[in-house]
């Protein structure tokens, strides 16, 4: 066989590869072209840079709201997760005046039928309840469809013997739909309740921010709580508060420094380290469930 013949099969086959390589690679975002100012140091970020660095701004490093099916993709195995009641939405039960329109204008915006994504999948091959919340749906409320999920979600891990991790970031419940929303708070409180009970892990990741009844309910219920650096987590937040008690409040009092300081939560995990921490409490927790 002569050098030139092998020389052009050897180049052939680069090509094969590379073209193999490309057809892998994920179609392009639609604006992944377009930029955003970081909110905190105003610096310009192409959303394709900010994707790669899981939404974390390249030029002071700040915590960005990360979209729930990005957070999922950075966590879990590739091609593990299965999602559930996929499309599920409210219904305006208590018909309240302009809220038909906020529903169509979060989905719109954000590509989600609510505010909680749900499924199952794994982390290192150890399969997995997870539910991520998102803030870009009317700022992670908590209503009658967010709380079906996560109730379908805890049931599902109980079922299964599952371990089970919620991304947690919210504004409270969502007060257009007035006590059916604040019911969600005993509902998944009653669902964690069996869970705990079967023996399972509940892990919650605490993100900028978690306050109001998801704080008060399954946010706080978790046997082991982390929360990302910088995140606010408390019932009230700091301008209610003060507006409350009339008095200045000590700097960062409701920030994640101070929680791990006074013991509430267990541990500040940075967003690019999650992943591993999360294999690493469920390996030895031992408890990998059934598929």
């Amino acid at each position: 066989m002569s050098e030139a013949f092998l020389k052009r099969k050897h180049r052939l086959k680069v090509f094969q590869t590379a073209r193999e390589r490309l057809l892998r690679r994920p179609a392009p975002q639609r604006d992944d072209l377009r930029n955003i100012n970081c909110p905190l140091c105003g610096d310009r970020i192409l959303m394709a840079d900010l994707r790669a660095s899981l939404y974390i701004c390249p030029a002071c490093q700040a915590m960005l709201p990360m979209p729930a099916h990005a957070r999922l993709e950075a966590l879990l195995d590739p091609g593990s997760f299965r999602e559930r009641q996929e499309g599920l939405t409210s219904d305006d039960p208590l018909d309240f005046p302009g809220y038909a329109e906020k529903l169509s204008h979060a989905q719109a915006r954000s590509g989600l039928s609510d505010s909680v994504v749900t499924g199952t999948g794994r982390i290192d091959g150890i399969p997995l309840a997870i539910a991520c919340m998102d803030s870009r749906f009317m700022m992670g409320s908590m209503g009658v469809v967010c709380g079906e999920k996560l109730v379908d979600l805890i049931e599902l891990a109980t079922k299964r013997k599952l371990p089970l991790i919620i991304i947690a970031t919210s504004g409270g419940a969502r007060m257009q739909e007035g006590i059916l929303s604040l019911m969600q708070m005993a509902r998944t409180a009653q669902a964690l309740n069996r869970f705990h009970a079967a023996g399972l892990l509940y892990t919650v990741v605490l993100t900028h921010p978690t306050t109001g009844g998801v704080m008060a309910s399954f946010a706080s219920l978790a046997d082991l709580t982390l929360a990302e650096p910088d995140a606010l987590i408390g019932f009230a937040g700091p301008r209610v508060i003060r507006q409350t008690v009339g008095e200045d409040l000590p700097e960062g009092f409701q920030g994640a420094a101070a929680q791990l300081d006074n013991g509430f939560i267990d541990a500040i995990v940075k967003r690019e380290d999650l992943r591993d921490e999360l294999a690493f409490y469920l390996k030895a927790h031992g408890k990998e469930g059934q598929r």
